[in-house]
């Protein structure tokens, strides 16, 4: 794991200082090392700062081939290199490192853009192709890995996080639209914050020549069409399927030359990689877990409980408000988005404690819930949309306990849509997905805070249409189970950018920490996007197949145990501890009012209504609140227009 930074120039001279500049704001994401590359015409430099995890001696990057008309620098991790490189070695390629990284140049001097294909993980990769005077980069199918780009002064410039872009000379400013995206919760996945600045989507690569730059998808998720003949297995086999593949990913993860350790939460996806992976493991695992202050999001006891179980090492990290305050901007400086919760700051918290105790390495659960449908609504979706086969008042019953507003009639979508612009949803896919109308109603409750001329700008726009522009709602959703497509859509939106970005990379790499995710394998998604959505949820039980496939490994407790989001306490609940003084001193401040999104005086006014509030309204406020606080810090840490 490591921070990149490349230019690509097709005039003037690469600036020396401005490379230098940009690998510097990336220290933190390799403090073992930097290093760089500037081609003899001086018009691309490659640009690397070092974790080092594989091959700690001879890693370094920039990596070249024999003859040198080949250049690679990579964040991130290729699993099963060994095997690949004995194929290189019967190919005839001399390795000059026993990295990872190696691999990739090699596979791509075999196999062009197509190497892609042969590679397994979480990664993100520059190769600058000397002959064919060509820039190639790369992300991989999730968007574990964070790639940033923009074009300034006829100069492409590439990097792992968008401070490297702006301390190379990229001009910062606030992207408006994409601010109203975020609000909308319907974020693209080649956006960000920030004007002129641009991700490369998960499972994209990027070609760039004297010509231009192009974008090419080089996978996605293909789920089945409901009609397909899938094969015929029993449960059983499918659980035994899941078990196995699952396994290997994680015993790919533990491939380092330096300590591995793993986040454990009260949950069932962090227990069940724990709970596997200590099968493998001759010595206690290291685990950290998280204690927060406030019973009802307090999991250490659950954490505490499934370390005993598997003899595993617990660290906890308790997590005062005082210590969100005092690391909440520095969390969202490295995240480099809006934040609605301060369980950003508190991951942060726990990274750093893992790099305290001697750890580079962690093992974590995310990506679960966005293959099995973990959330409560893609169960709402479930209950609604793939009634076919359960019993009308049997369905009727879950939806009450789900506590739904809406009335339900069986095969038709909930009344009420709470806005219009859905109705767009409900004729493109016959449905609209529960947490797209949770988005919507989010964004009408804020509504009432956001400036006159913000609400001019963008209330004539379709938020959703702009969205599904950039879908291939025919290839990839038409003729599909309503929840595989609602999973779908939160995959290209809320998985890479908030919970991959923010709650994955940011936080982690902030410490120089290296996630691995294997639930994203992208061998173990495939198999799972291709089971029967009912193994994935059966009535109010979310992630059935993984319950079946985790029980040998888990306590009794945690098979039984239904989702809980990982959520930090609200700073609404206790107005008198810092992160809610940080909260009502930073939004009745001058910088709020210099955030050109919101009405400052509208602000106040809800600062001033939060004593009369219930525990439930203030709640749902805090969320607002969060967003607003981040959105300062970003406006004053970065210096935006």
């Amino acid at each position: 794991m490591c921070g990149i930074v490349a230019f690509f120039s097709k005039k003037e001279a690469i600036s020396e200082s401005s490379l230098r500049l940009g690998i510097d704001c990336l220290k933190h994401r390799g403090p073992d090392g930097q290093k760089f590359w500037i081609s003899p015409d001086r018009r691309v430099a490659l640009g690397h700062t070092r974790l080092s995890i594989i091959d700690l001696q001879n890693g370094d990057q920039p990596i070249a081939n024999q003859d040198e008309t080949l250049h690679i620098i990579a964040n991130g991790e290729f699993y099963d290199f060994e095997r690949i490189q004995r194929d290189l070695k019967q190919w005839g390629y001399q390795l000059k490192t026993n990295s990872d990284t190696e691999i990739a140049l090699h596979l791509y001097s075999e196999f062009g853009t197509q190497c892609l294909h042969h590679l397994r993980g979480e990664f993100a990769f520059i190769i600058w192709d000397e002959r064919n005077d060509l820039l190639f980069a790369a992300r991989d199918r999730f968007g574990i890995k964070p790639l940033y780009y923009s074009i300034y002064n006829n100069t492409l410039y590439l990097a792992s996080e968008v401070k490297a872009l702006f301390a190379a000379g990229v001009p910062g400013s606030w992207d408006h639209e994409s601010f109203w995206q975020a609000e909308c919760g319907i974020f693209a996945p080649d956006r960000t914050m920030f004007a002129n600045v641009y991700q490369v989507p998960p499972g994209y690569f990027l070609l760039a020549s004297r010509s231009g730059i192009q974008l090419h998808r080089y996978w996605d998720f293909d789920y089945p069409l409901i009609n397909d003949s899938l094969p015929q297995y029993k449960a059983e086999d499918y659980i035994e399927q899941l078990r196995h593949t699952l396994d290997e990913a994680i015993q790919l993860r533990l491939r380092a030359d330096v300590p591995v350790g793993f986040y454990l939460s009260g949950g069932l996806d962090s227990s069940t990689v724990l709970g596997m992976a200590a099968h493998h493991s001759s010595s206690p695992i290291q685990a950290f877990t998280l204690a927060f202050d406030h019973e009802a999001y307090n999991e250490e006891p659950l954490a505490r409980e499934m370390a005993a179980h598997t003899g595993a090492n617990l660290q906890t990290i308790p997590i005062r408000q005082s210590d969100l305050a005092e690391h909440f901007a520095d969390s969202i400086w490295h995240c480099e988005m809006l934040c609605s919760n301060a369980s950003t700051t508190a991951k942060y918290l726990l990274s750093q404690a893992a790099r305290d105790a001697g750890y580079k390495v962690v093992l974590t659960g995310e990506g679960s819930d966005e293959i099995f449908g973990g959330y409560a609504h893609f169960r709402q979706d479930m209950l609604l949309q793939n009634q076919q086969g359960q019993d009308e008042q049997t369905v009727k019953l879950l939806l009450e306990e789900l506590k739904l507003k809406n009335k339900v009639s069986v095969g038709l979508l909930a009344e009420n849509i709470s806005s219009q612009a859905l109705n767009g949803v409900q004729r493109l896919l016959g449905f609209a997905p529960a947490w797209m109308q949770a988005s919507s109603e989010g964004y009408l409750r804020s509504v009432p805070l956001y400036s006159p001329d913000f609400l001019a700008q963008f209330s004539h726009r379709d938020v959703y249409r702009m969205f599904f522009n950039q879908i291939d709602v025919q290839e990839q959703l038409k003729g599909r189970e309503p929840v595989h497509q609602s999973l779908y859509l939160w995959s290209k939106t809320i998985l890479p950018n908030y919970l991959l970005r923010m709650l994955g990379d940011g936080v982690e790499m902030a410490h120089s920490i290296e996630g691995r995710l294997p639930f994203l394998d992208h061998k173990v998604v495939e198999l799972v996007c291709n089971m029967p959505v009912a193994l994935k949820i059966r009535g109010l039980t979310e992630k059935y197949v993984l319950r079946e496939a985790a029980k040998p490994f888990i306590t009794d407790t945690m098979y039984n145990r239904q989702k809980h989001p990982f959520l930090a306490p609200p700073s609404t609940f206790k107005p008198n501890e810092p992160l809610q003084q940080l909260v009502q001193d930073t939004l009745r401040s001058s910088l709020m009012s210099s955030v050109p999104f919101y009405n400052h005086a509208a602000v106040i006014n809800l600062l001033d209504q939060l004593p009369t509030m219930n525990e439930s309204q203030r709640i749902s406020i805090d969320l607002v609140l969060m967003k607003m606080l981040s959105a300062c810090v970003l406006q004053e840490r970065f210096g935006l227009t």
